[in-house]
């Protein structure tokens, strides 16, 4: 009787497995462009495996720990990924083929979730530069003709080309900033509280996120305030795909909420993607974002009537993304 039963008892296990890895098997792999390790964009991702794999939808995220804003568009467009997390402008540029895509297009992508979280630039400036120079506001600052110390990102992240814009919506430039006795510093994050500390970089243009350690340094030992973004520039980067933003009161220099830009972060995929798929996704994120929130507090900004929005996405939605917005009456 032992016997029998200790057969039935690893029968019944092997069947148990059996079947469990034929539910593993079946389950279709999809690529996920994230950031690396440790990475925000890698935690939300790891929180949309988790949440595939719990809510039965047969799919299952192989993420991709690189990457990042400026890089997904065009990992999704090559195909490397099927779908990843993206800024909105970004995505937006990378289709046009324009600023930092010049000369590659990404025609293929498309929008699953928009309006998952704000991603703002804002500016920065030394309060002794402003006093000495008695100015008030970005404005005057670049349109003064004075000498200004600029600092901001190395070529290749999604600051120079909005730092540009600005530059041009008040009639100046990188070379007539230099021409003015100025300079244009493009360091590291490492680098950048030890310049501003020093009095060697006066604007400092940056992505603006709460803790974010560098600004939360600068900001505690630079001597600096948060300036608003001019109406000039917000609507000269309204044309780029970057909206206005509120930053909100998240380190102690603020006063108040400060004006900048909004790139914008949503959810993108390739078009060849199944409509099934994205369908699946599309719900999948919507219905459970509590959950992905509590694991990747950004997303508690996230709009749910948003989330198919023109401005919330700024590329075309894909077709089993726009099926799943109709039946729930976004669209």
């Amino acid at each position: 009787m032992r016997t029998t039963k200790s057969n039935l008892a690893r029968w019944s296990a092997g069947l148990l497995l059996g079947g469990a890895m034929a539910l593993s098997a079946a389950a279709e792999t999809i690529r996920v462009g994230a950031m690396p390790v440790g990475s925000g964009w890698y935690v939300a991702a790891a929180a949309m495996k988790k949440t595939l794999q719990e809510v039965g939808t047969g799919l299952d995220l192989d993420i991709i720990a690189r990457g990042g804003g400026v890089a997904n568009p065009m990992v999704v467009q090559q195909g490397k990924a099927q779908i990843a997390i993206s800024n909105v402008a970004t995505s937006q540029w990378a289709m046009k083929g324009e600023l930092l895509y010049a000369g590659r297009k990404a025609p293929d992508i498309r929008s699953l979730v928009g309006g998952l979280n704000p991603v703002f630039i804002g500016a920065i400036v030394r309060n002794e530069y402003m006093q000495s120079n008695g100015f008030k506001t970005l404005k005057d600052i670049l349109e003064s003709g004075k000498p200004v110390n600029i600092l901001m990102k190395p070529p290749g992240s999604n600051i120079p080309p909005a730092v540009d814009v600005i530059l041009k919506a008040h009639g100046s430039s990188i070379a007539k900033i230099k021409k003015d006795g100025g300079r244009i510093i493009q360091v590291e994050s490492a680098q950048m509280s030890g310049m501003i500390r020093d009095g060697r970089a006066d604007l400092y243009f940056d992505t603006i996120l709460a803790g974010h350690p560098t600004i939360q340094e600068i900001t505690l030992t630079g001597g600096v305030s948060f300036t608003d973004l001019s109406p000039e520039s917000i609507a000269a980067l309204a044309e780029i795909g970057i909206d206005k933003g509120e930053i909100p009161k998240w380190f102690t220099v603020q006063t108040e909420t400060t004006i900048g830009g909004d790139y914008g972060t949503h959810l993108i995929a390739n078009k060849s993607l199944s409509d099934e798929a994205a369908y699946k996704i599309t719900k999948a994120v919507i219905e459970n974002m509590d959950k992905l929130a509590a694991e990747f507090p950004a997303w508690k900004a996230f709009v749910r009537e948003k989330a198919a929005s023109p401005e919330k996405n700024g590329i075309p939605l894909h077709p089993g993304a726009v099926r799943y917005y109709k039946e729930i009456g976004l669209l």
